[in-house]
């Protein structure tokens, strides 16, 4: 139970620190944004803006899914770190239709000249140094802990590094007289956010969906395979519902073996599996392989 505690405490700081992280980043893009008229650094802090957004709701979803079992909700509260890692996509989506829309009209209108100031490497430099900081913190606590929800929102924060530069780049280039950089920048910016919001999107939608995890089949399967009491098996079906995972599997054993003895291979096998699946319940049915005693 203390440990339980400790790692929901671990997460709901490392989101909380990300929540903070998002609205200073926010608004010194957004002030640096408007003064200077760059659109890249516009894109940038409406893209900070949703990742402030996606951040509080990383807090809410890591909060709740940690909550035990109940009435209503047998299987845990777990999905809702699944759920918030798909609204944060359709956010990210949002950000790039804006950013596309506002560079394009900005390209074909011809009017790209903006005001290059100190500020605006300041704000963009020290965005890419806070991200990267948040981004592995985030990482590090998703990895330890299996959560899809903090993972999504260190993807924002890794996203924003890229973004950043690329920002950085188009300032660079515009203070040499090349203004279109600054727009073709914005859109190579929405590239990188629509690419990693895909991926993201679709981890969430098959988790959502109950879709099985092919390498976390490959790893029960093959556990099955190496334990001889089990003759074989069948109805392996396996979900996930954020960081936990759920196994039901049926074996065959021999129809000679007593109920204790089967009993202690379906635990065995619950073991074996547990073991090699962090934060996994599993449910085992044996019954009696009737073809092994005609043999």
């Amino acid at each position: 139970m203390e440990q339980h505690q400790f790692a929901l405490n671990e997460k709901k700081k490392v989101a909380l620190i990300s929540v903070g992280a998002a609205i200073f980043i926010t608004v010194g893009k957004l002030i640096v944004g408007l003064l200077t008229g760059s659109l890249g650094i516009l894109s940038e802090a409406l893209h900070s803006a949703l990742d402030f957004v996606a951040a509080v709701i990383t807090y809410f979803a890591v909060k709740i899914s940690d909550k035990p079992a109940d009435e209503n909700h047998q299987f845990g509260h777990g999905k809702y770190e699944n759920l918030s890692a798909f609204i944060e996509t359709i956010l990210l989506f949002v950000t790039c239709f804006w950013i596309i829309y506002e560079a394009i009209s900005r390209l074909v209108s011809g009017n790209t000249e903006i005001e290059i100031s100190y500020w605006s490497y300041i704000v963009v430099i020290a965005s890419i140094i806070i991200d990267y900081s948040r981004s592995r913190e985030l990482m590090r606590v998703a990895k330890k802990y299996n959560s899809q929800a903090l993972e999504a929102d260190a993807l924002h924060f890794s996203t924003d590094i890229w973004s950043s530069s690329v920002v950085l780049l188009g300032l660079i280039c515009a203070q040499f007289g090349f203004f279109l950089a600054d727009s073709i920048a914005a859109l190579i910016v929405a590239a990188i956010v629509i690419f990693i919001a895909y991926k993201l999107g679709k981890r969430s939608i098959d988790v959502l969906l109950d879709r099985t995890s092919v390498e976390t089949y490959k790893i029960v399967e093959t556990i099955l395979k190496k334990i001889p009491e089990v003759l074989k098996f069948h109805n392996l079906r396996i979900r996930t519902s954020g960081a936990y995972t759920f196994v039901e599997v049926s074996i065959h054993v021999d129809p000679k073996m007593s109920i204790e003895k089967a009993h202690e291979i379906s635990h065995l096998v619950e073991n074996a599996i547990c073991e090699k699946i962090d934060k996994c319940e599993v449910h085992v049915h044996e019954e009696p392989d009737n073809n092994h005693l005609t043999r």
